[in-house]
């Protein structure tokens, strides 16, 4: 599961620094946050495929974290896992209720913590836990972040890369300029939407050497999708 953004949200910084090497183990890219006011502002700006989030934190508390994240658009669907001490059936009923995906008692077994968070994201997104994604004639590696196509090697760069591979995890899917931009870059003002257009120019001239078919479709007025146009 090489390159899969996990936000944790964890005042307990011993706990949190066992957990951070055990998930930087399995390549996830951790971000820890302590505070759930930072937490909401963290996952807004560039939402993780995956939280971890403590109950008892400093500030918000993680079950109203919970709660206004999936208010909303950007994180609404962001898979969120509740830890707690808090083991109690309402608890767990309350915690799944506000929007969690999963909740887990303490004490825990951090290899298992990281097994279900797997499976979380083997449920929700299961193009996330695959090294290779394919579409048409596209193969992207995400393990040695390479690209094929037609079966040649092409060379692309992170961000056109990054912009690939969400298209490929959603093919067909129409995605805007602002989505795109959120996406890549995080909610920054400093970025303007025409560098969208800037990657999606660069990306499409490495993907349609030698005169291959166009996979990119650009929809008037909505954005971009990844799609074979039916003749």
């Amino acid at each position: 599961m090489a390159g899969l953004r996990l936000l944790l949200v964890e005042d307990d910084e011993a706990l949190a620094e066992l957990l951070a090497w055990h998930f930087k183990k399995q390549n996830f890219e951790v971000t820890h946050s302590c505070d759930g006011d930072e937490a909401i502002l963290l996952a807004r700006e560039n939402p993780p495929d995956i939280m971890l989030l403590d109950w008892m934190i400093e500030g918000t508390s993680g079950i109203e974290v919970c709660r206004q994240l999936r208010r909303y658009s950007e994180t609404a669907n962001l898979p969120i896992i509740m830890l707690t001490a808090r083991g109690e059936e309402n608890d767990r009923i309350r915690g799944l209720e506000t929007g969690a995906d999963d909740y887990v008692t303490k004490p825990f077994s951090p290899r298992e913590l990281v097994a279900r968070t797997t499976a979380v994201l083997r449920r929700i997104r299961p193009a996330l836990t695959k090294e290779q994604l394919t579409y048409a004639d596209i193969e992207m590696d995400m393990v040695s972040h390479r690209v094929k196509r037609d079966g040649k090697v092409i060379s692309i760069g992170p961000t056109e890369f990054r912009l690939l591979r969400h298209l490929m995890e959603y093919p067909r899917r129409v995605f805007s300029r602002e989505k795109l931009l959120d996406y890549i870059w995080g909610q920054d003002s400093d970025i303007e939407l025409r560098t969208v257009d800037v990657h999606i120019r660069r990306l499409r001239k490495a993907l349609n050497q030698e005169g291959l078919p166009d996979l990119i479709r650009t929809v008037r007025s909505a954005g971009y999708a990844l799609d074979i146009e039916e003749s």
